[in-house]
């Protein structure tokens, strides 16, 4: 099972940008799918995460401004971002939880003033 991630790069404060996650391979029954970041020094912290009923769940920090969602059909979870903040500057990285927990590479997002 692969995780590949996409959409990450170099935007100004106030700019948008979204990200893709798709998964190759069999997965056996995907539950939630999610987004997390790590900004340097920092640990790794759940930005938003969605069920396989559809049900988000959000950091507070990007409430509002994120918005994920997912496909279940091609195994693909986005995640919308807007008035992106430089705070916000981090890796990426999207997490499956199945049977077994998946995680991509991770994708550079950064935020300029």
């Amino acid at each position: 099972v692969q995780l590949v991630e996409s959409g990450g790069g170099l935007v100004q404060a106030g700019g948008s940008l979204r990200l893709s996650c798709a998964a190759s391979g069999i997965i056996f029954r995907v539950n939630a799918m999610g987004w997390y970041r790590q900004a340097p020094g920092k640990q790794r912290e759940l930005v938003a995460a969605i069920t396989s009923g559809g049900s988000p769940n959000y950091a507070d920090s990007v409430k509002g401004r994120f918005t994920i969602s997912r496909d279940n059909a091609k195994k693909t979870v986005y995640l919308q971002m807007n008035s992106l903040k430089p705070e916000d500057t981090a890796v990426y990285y999207c997490h499956v939880e199945s049977l077994y927990d998946y995680w991509g590479q991770g994708t550079q997002v950064t935020v300029s003033s």
